[in-house]
């Protein structure tokens, strides 16, 4: 038995079977662990923390393009996300429809997170509006988060700027300062109920189910990675966590359609399962380079239409070449 590999991933549904010990990794003790994605990514990404791990996709993509993470993708995709709901106005602001952001000031956490690069993404496609019509203020939401703010580098023609910590984006929306807020879970005010502010799509499922038919992508949020020198010592490794990964999804999924006594704590889980699975077919989370490549391709356009690369990486350069046919 080899050295136990330490691994960084979210405690959800289809990785469950993982974390209790259901679906081992053949040959591999696992050590997991699911700290708070904020700190699980910037272990990562600044100094190579874990043997495997969850990724941001965007800014992943961002550092493989400069040559600067010490990470291998898997294609597993432990998290995705339509994010339509993801904007946020003042009711009485402004910004009542998707057209009015053109010039105006929008509020986000970090430019160049995966949510962010697809809410922006998602108006481009549907509205035309490209993320350097309008100007990008980073900030805290709505709690201190950071000692220091750097907004993401930019080509020219883009504006963003920093606000200095202590100041929140909620407080910026209600004053008046910014126009919109991009943010990838709802502040805390509005899931109070405070009236002041709206979501800019109020039918935002409904969207999504659009954007889908549309363009038949489910957008990519996380992607396991396998940090370089643990795949190099170990080359069967990468395949291996895909199968176990795949495995332990399909066991959820599988959770999700069993009638006779619910594994979720919803009352209408069956007709819902029916409905996605009508709309998104039978595996509507699939793991897989090849399934993917759409949302692969949707992800590398937004970031080239929005400054954050200036080419499209080979796919040999974002997945371990072991992968590239799953």
């Amino acid at each position: 038995m080899r050295d136990a590999l330490t691994i960084a991933v979210g405690d959800y549904d289809r990785t469950r079977p993982l974390i209790d010990g259901r679906v081992p990794i053949p040959g591999r003790e696992a050590t997991y662990l699911s700290p708070p994605f904020e700190t699980m990514f910037a272990d990562a990404f600044e100094r190579g923390a874990y043997d495997v791990t969850e990724l941001s996709f965007s800014n992943y993509l961002r550092l493989k393009t400069r040559g600067a993470c010490d990470y291998v993708g898997l294609p597993v995709f432990p998290s995705r996300s339509f994010r339509h709901s993801a904007w946020y106005v003042r009711r009485d602001g402004p910004v009542q429809r998707p057209e009015d952001l053109r010039g105006r000031r929008v509020g986000v956490r970090e430019y160049s997170m995966t949510a962010a690069v697809v809410a922006r993404g998602a108006l481009t496609d549907a509205h035309g509006l490209q993320a350097r019509e309008m100007a990008w203020v980073i900030g805290d939401v709505e709690t201190r988060e950071r000692d220091a703010i750097v907004p993401t580098p930019l080509p020219d023609g883009y504006r963003i700027a920093a606000i200095e910590p202590g100041r929140f984006l909620v407080d910026l929306l209600l004053a008046g300062e910014i126009d919109a807020l991009l943010a990838y879970k709802p502040p805390k005010l509005f899931t109070a109920g405070d009236a002041r502010i709206a979501r800019l799509f109020p039918d935002y499922a409904a969207r999504e189910e659009e954007a889908f038919l549309r363009t038949g992508v489910f957008p990519i949020m996380h992607l396991m990675g396998v940090r370089r020198d643990v795949a190099e010592a170990d080359p069967d490794l990468p395949r291996a966590l895909c199968a176990a990964f795949t495995r332990a999804k399909d066991m959820a999924l599988d959770t999700l359609r069993t009638v006779q006594a619910l594994g979720v704590s919803l009352p209408w889980l069956v007709p819902e399962v029916a409905r996605t699975t009508a709309l998104m077919g039978h595996d509507w989370w699939p793991y897989g380079r090849e399934q993917n490549q759409k949302a692969i391709d949707a992800m590398l356009r937004y970031m080239r239409e929005q400054g954050l690369i200036d080419r499209a990486p080979m796919l040999e350069e974002i997945f371990h070449p072991s992968t590239l046919e799953t």
